[in-house]
């Protein structure tokens, strides 16, 4: 039987010096596992789609395979040694950073670990934007089994990594991909490129950030930018904006949505955007509806803030409750 969703992402190697609590270091991480997550508290019959190398702990696939999901798409380089390590940490003010891995851990009077020795930041600023990372997954990795799946979601990585995965999967009129686009080309100069790989997708996810930049001096009216972006054969743009939630933008009967984030305990944001399209995905292929499926992203966004563990043991039950609660 043919599953019904997939998922295409980056793993890491996570190094979180979270809001509150314990640091967490050199642990499962990536959009991959978040967007695994948020689709797991509705339906785990998904097979994930990624690259990792043989340096990876194979101990950490196990509690996906356990939870049912399909792990046949995780391409292991044998031959290769990608740094998967990524580094996040919260300030005071709850606002994430990446780079100065050495300050964050002096600020909090911890040591640093070794194991986190010579890592850098990837330098977005000086990387050519078409170019692919050894890191993403590959649209001819992807077993020849898995192409007809109806239901996926694209997490951020890089465009042209991205744009073959849409082409990869948009053969069928009844398949619907979604795609969460990576900030390094969201830009105006290549909106025209962007314009062509959107004719294939479903539904779009940029953060408000990422929708700014891409018509940065063209328009402030985030509605108006949703409007354009549906011109080129998107369906449904969803605008994410953290704690103050989604603007939805159904292009079929041009309606718009304002939705409240669901109120949540703070106390790891990491990944709430991801969980949320994982979320968002198994709504849509339940209820064929663009404010349902945001209010089941909603709830799978809200488990991750208050800090679901990294298993993708998400509760169900209650991501049920809290779903019955917003009608």
């Amino acid at each position: 039987m043919t599953p019904l969703f997939a998922i295409a992402g980056k793993l890491t190697r996570e190094y979180l010096l979270p809001p509150v609590g314990n640091p967490i270091l050199d642990a499962p991480g990536g959009n991959l596992l978040y967007a695994a997550g948020g689709l797991a508290v509705w339906d785990t019959s998904a097979p994930l789609i990624a690259r990792v190398d043989r340096q990876y702990p194979g101990k950490w696939l196990e509690p996906l395979e356990a939870r049912g999901f399909d792990i046949r798409g995780i391409r292991v380089l044998q031959e290769s040694e990608l740094d998967l390590r990524s580094f996040i940490a919260y300030n005071a003010a709850n606002e994430r950073g990446a780079s100065n891995a050495v300050s964050h851990f002096a600020r909090r009077q911890m040591t640093f670990p070794k194991s986190l020795l010579g890592y850098r930041p990837p330098d977005e600023t000086h990387k050519d934007p078409q170019a692919s990372d050894p890191d993403s997954p590959a649209a001819l990795e992807v077993p020849k089994e898995l192409r007809d799946i109806r239901h996926v979601h694209l997490c951020p990585f890089d465009f042209t990594s991205q744009s073959q995965m849409v082409n990869l999967f948009k053969g069928g009129s009844n398949q619907t991909v979604s795609l969460d686009p990576a900030p390094g080309y969201m830009k105006p100069a290549l909106w025209r490129t962007l314009r062509v790989v959107l004719q294939g997708v479903t539904a779009f996810h940029p953060s408000e950030e990422e929708m700014r930049a891409l018509f940065w001096g063209e328009t402030n009216d985030l509605w108006e930018m949703a409007q354009q972006v549906s011109e080129y054969g998107v369906e449904i743009i969803v605008v994410k904006r953290g704690a103050l939630g989604q603007l939805v933008y159904d292009a079929k009967g041009r309606h718009r949505y304002e939705v409240p984030a669901y109120p949540a305990r703070l106390a790891d944001p990491t990944g709430a955007g991801d969980a949320f399209c994982g979320g968002f995905l198994a709504g849509l292929q339940r209820t064929n509806d663009p404010l349902s499926a945001a209010l089941y992203g909603n709830v799978s966004a809200s488990l991750k803030v208050e800090g679901a563990d990294r298993s993708t043991r998400w509760t169900s039950c209650r991501g049920w409750q809290r779903r019955g609660s917003m009608r």
